[in-house]
């Protein structure tokens, strides 16, 4: 009788345990293993769901010095050494491109990235044009790093010129 008792309260402990697990609240997050066109990883990007919207922040390396656009692509894949499939701007309202764009901005549409002279960028920017449900949805999306600064402005892509890295959001 005594084990029965026993076992009834450790089955209920671990159920309660369970249901403040389950029901903790834990923000959605993802993140992006970046690789330049020739396959070499050039760092990871974080994104976490905040109240502000998707926060995504890392460390880049192995980039040229200067600025650099980057943006949120619509589809999950990073095929080199163009980076194509990754299609176009996360773009759901049909907006144009640019955070200065009156008719803008995309929804993957993020400020430029500056990388020092040994080629390592610090990234720490928010959106809140996108949730990380819409990024891990059926298609995915993708993170691109582009040759040169985006002018924020010109449709489609800010004149950020070639890819030069992508990363799949997971």
């Amino acid at each position: 009788m005594k084990t029965l008792a026993i076992a009834a309260m450790l089955l209920t402990a671990t159920s309660c345990q369970r249901q403040v697990q389950v029901g903790s609240s834990s923000s959605p997050s993802a993140s992006a293993e970046v690789r330049s066109a020739a396959g070499a990883t050039v760092g990871t990007l974080s994104l976490l769901t905040t109240s502000a919207g998707v926060r995504i922040t890392g460390t880049l390396t192995g980039l040229t010095a200067g600025a650099h656009g980057i943006h949120l692509h619509s589809v999950g894949r990073c095929d080199g050494p163009e980076f194509t499939t990754a299609g176009g701007h996360l773009n759901p309202a049909n907006a144009k491109h640019g955070l200065e764009n009156p008719a803008g901005p995309h929804a993957g549409d993020l400020p430029n990235i500056t990388v020092n002279a040994s080629g390592s960028a610090q990234v720490d920017m928010t959106t809140p044009r996108t949730m990380i449900s819409e990024l891990l949805d059926a298609d995915g999306a993708a993170i691109v790093v582009h040759a040169a600064v985006d002018d924020q402005r010109t449709d489609p892509g800010g004149n950020s010129g070639a890819r030069v890295a992508c990363g799949i959001v997971r």
